[in-house]
């Protein structure tokens, strides 16, 4: 998820150098919906980890 996250980043930074704005403002904001979608999966992920008594690696 977080290689999705990069390439709609890659995406809008391109699109926003050529000049298509609302291309690259749409491409940032999937960018975004899905880092931080990552990120709520990773720290819900570790705390599950952490209940179970493994320690983090």
């Amino acid at each position: 998820m977080l290689g999705w996250a990069l390439t709609f980043f890659i995406v809008a930074i391109v699109a926003g150098v050529f000049g298509f704005g609302g291309i690259a403002s749409a491409s940032a904001g999937i960018a975004q919906i899905l880092f931080f979608v990552f990120l709520a999966l990773f720290i819900l992920a570790m705390v599950a980890r952490a209940v179970r008594g493994q320690p983090p690696v």
